[in-house]
């Protein structure tokens, strides 16, 4: 715990990058609220000068965010090596925020706005989302945390910035545990996905089939299983090696994905299992949340 306290006393410089139209602006207005001496569309070559600025300050400067657009390769070179160059000269906490969203949405918000792309402000939309998505693979690799905006309100995107970058949550890990539905798509910023499938679906059930995991009855049918007791007792096994080894790595965010066919009944109740299990330790802080439960509810 040494190492997170004096983690935890640097000064803070958050990269705010991703796809264009996944919510740039809410992040950078969020961390503006939280005090984050905010700068918007800085190019990356200007990067280590702030970093300068941050360590003469002495302490005055304690919270930066920079939003960065990479509209080119020799964009996401020169962030590349600006990167670098901060953690061989100085001893600033520096984090990238990436933002992403599935092409239909990002399509869709296009439309929206009237806005072209900035990569192919001529062409359709779609042909710059996939030419800045292939742009932008290796850096979102680099991500402290990736946020997937598609199915999140500006309210809701605000909300999940601001508890991750909250004082109180610095020194533990955020542990997010989402159920969803296969048949809606895997959760894009998900980084272990486990698919309970398998396991009696309560949806052929005529009682249980209006209601959802977090239903008691429910919730005791998905659970009263030996198979699903056994997966349970072997995943916990192996979060419980995993998690450790992403926070000695250095990782601040999990998001840990459970999925059924509907993402209703069976991928609810296990998550809802996970999050008052994983909830217990003093080390992660756990959020649970289901994005597919209530798309079919009438």
């Amino acid at each position: 715990m040494i190492e997170s306290t004096e983690t935890a006393a640097l000064a803070k410089l958050v990269i705010i990058t991703g796809m264009s139209g996944a919510g740039k602006t809410i992040a950078v207005q969020s961390l503006e609220d939280l005090g984050f001496f905010c700068v918007d569309n800085l190019p990356p070559v200007l990067i280590p000068k702030f970093a300068e600025l941050i360590e003469q300050s002495k302490g005055k400067i304690g919270k930066v965010a920079l939003v960065i657009d990479l509209r080119g390769r020799e964009f996401f070179t020169a962030l590349s090596e600006s990167l670098n160059y901060i953690r061989e000269h100085y001893t600033i906490n520096c984090e990238i925020l990436f933002l992403d969203a599935t092409d239909g949405v990002l399509v869709q918000r296009y439309k929206e706005s009237r806005r072209r792309h900035p990569l192919k402000p001529n062409g359709m939309p779609l042909e710059g989302i996939k030419m800045e998505r292939k742009l932008l693979e290796d850096l979102k690799g680099w991500a402290n945390q990736v946020i997937d905006t598609s199915t999140l309100k500006p309210a809701q995107l605000k909300e999940r910035i601001v508890s991750r970058f909250t004082q109180a949550d610095q020194n533990r890990m955020s542990v997010n545990v989402t159920s969803f539905g296969f048949k809606y798509g895997v959760p894009i910023d998900a980084d272990l996905i486990f698919d309970v499938r398998f396991l009696p679906n309560p949806h052929y059930v005529e009682q249980l089939r209006p209601h959802t995991g977090q239903d008691i009855e429910v919730y005791d049918y998905v659970m009263k299983w030996p198979e699903t007791q056994t997966f349970l007792s072997k995943l916990l096994d192996l979060l419980q090696f995993l998690l450790p080894q992403y926070r000695k790595e250095g990782k601040s965010q999990v998001v840990i994905g459970i999925g059924c066919t509907g993402g209703k009944h069976r991928s609810v109740a296990v998550a809802e299992y996970l999050g008052r299990t994983i909830g217990s330790s003093e080390t992660e802080v756990v959020r649970v949340s289901h994005r597919d439960s209530e798309r079919d509810r009438h």
